[in-house]
């Protein structure tokens, strides 16, 4: 995925966009391994850009370093509206960003449940000073890279709506 053209020339645009902009990114992810960090550090100057990424991948993980409750992950489980909202609002808390973007899901081959299958990715959004926004996406169980691919897409979809805001 890293080495794709497309993706890359499109974080191109996105980078020069925040910068332009003087805005700092997060992010915040579960299922995808910390490859939207990835992707954006592909392109030179993002550092400008890119202000940390955390990869929190276990349930502990949100807690301990997004400060994601317990009891949000208990009732609604990891894979979910409230969670993927609660670490982007951790990210942006926990760093010096003006936007945050968060992602859980399961990629699969394992961990669905009859109500969260495989291909099921939430997204949490959010700018400083603005209301959280969510994004649920069921892709379907394409295999765990596809899944991931299209998780890393619809992130940078967020990301590119957000500089509306910033």
């Amino acid at each position: 995925m890293i080495d794709d053209p497309a993706l890359i020339a499109r974080v191109g645009v996105l980078i020069a966009a925040y910068r332009e902009r003087q805005r700092r990114v997060v992010t915040a992810e579960s299922c995808t391994g910390g490859l939207v960090a990835a992707l954006l550090t592909e392109v030179a100057g993002s550092s400008a850009v890119l202000e940390r990424g955390f990869v929190t991948y276990s349930n502990e993980a949100k807690a301990e370093v997004l400060g994601v409750d317990f009891g949000i992950i208990s009732e609604h489980g990891a894979v979910s509206e409230p969670v993927a909202r609660a670490m982007a609002d951790g990210a942006l808390a926990q760093s010096r960003a003006d936007v945050a973007l968060a992602i859980t899901g399961i990629a699969g081959p394992t961990g669905a449940t009859a109500t969260k299958p495989i291909g099921l990715v939430h997204f949490g959004l959010v700018t400083a000073g603005r209301t959280t926004r969510h994004l649920e996406r069921r892709y379907g169980d394409l295999g765990r890279a596809e899944v991931r691919r299209k998780a890393v897409e619809d992130a940078l979809g967020l990301l590119e709506a957000a500089l509306t805001e910033v």
